[in-house]
């Protein structure tokens, strides 16, 4: 299943939000409950949906980075965001305040719940961090000779999409790193920034006609996803039909057979030409 969905006029709903298999976070939007309420009822029956800011601001996506096993967050996180957090996050979720000069977290890092991707340039105390809050191997990477690692791709359990010049050496390279299948593409309509269009933890994919809105969080804190594989994905209004059996083959979701992939890829990059 392939729905699409976009926050208020943007088709960038992974700058506004981020899933993992242990929880998802919305940005806050006034007037509307609509997105919010969207993402509640397809995942608050095994994840908490958090509605939140970052900072006071709504580029959550962009600010956070996290898996099942922890979250973390910049140093412009308030005590107020923070405590909010930490009372909805599942107890089995770290929460981590870093303080890191590069502090779009959601720019710099990209990862599942094995293996992080990170900016070559972060601090070392920083990917240190990363390791122990995450529990993940930690890899500095660039992604099609962008340092931006968490802008130009997106990584689930199942497969990762990447940025659509990534070559073929660096893409085995990185589908060795991950040790999941990997290939290049876009959303949107041709848009090669893969982090800011999509947000994923596999399955099945749900891109949702919605808005966010009112600062509160799902109460009900979830059941422990630890033992629960990948099982949704969001993404622009604006991905064609194209791109979403691309991505659905990317990351295994509702079926679809990864062979596949390069016969439809072949027809997105002739799309676009």
């Amino acid at each position: 299943m392939a729905v699409r969905c976009r926050f208020e006029n943007s088709s960038d709903i992974g700058v506004f939000a981020s899933l993992t298999n242990s929880y998802c976070l919305s940005s806050v939007s006034v007037g509307s409950t609509n997105f919010y309420s969207t993402f509640e009822a397809e995942l608050a029956d095994v994840i908490p949906v958090i509605q939140t800011s970052i900072g006071g601001t709504r580029i959550i996506g962009r600010l956070v980075a996290g898996n099942r096993h922890g979250l973390l967050v910049p140093s412009t996180t308030t005590d107020q965001e923070l405590q909010h957090l930490r009372n909805c996050l599942p107890e089995s979720v770290a929460l981590q305040r870093i303080e890191e000069r590069l502090s779009a977290l959601g720019n710099i890092i990209a990862c599942n719940d094995y293996v992080a991707l990170v900016h070559p340039d972060i601090d070392r105390e920083t990917e240190e961090i990363i390791a122990d809050v995450l529990k993940v191997e930690v890899f500095r990477q660039t992604i099609a000779d962008n340092v931006l690692v968490g802008s130009y791709c997106r990584i689930s359990n199942q497969g990762a999409l990447v940025h659509p010049k990534t070559s073929i050496q660096d893409q085995d390279e990185l589908s060795s790193l991950l040790q999941v299948p990997l290939v290049a593409g876009t959303v949107n309509r041709g848009s090669d920034v893969i982090g800011a269009g999509m947000i994923v933890n596999g399955q099945f994919s749900l891109f949702l006609r919605a808005r966010f809105s009112l600062f509160r969080c799902n109460r009900n804190r979830g059941s422990d996803s630890s033992e629960r594989t990948d099982w949704s994905a969001f993404t622009g209004l604006e991905t064609t039909a194209t791109e979403i059996s691309v991505l659905e083959a990317a990351f295994k979701l509702g079926g679809q057979d990864t062979s596949k992939i390069a016969g439809m890829r072949d027809t997105l990059v002739e799309g676009f030409a």
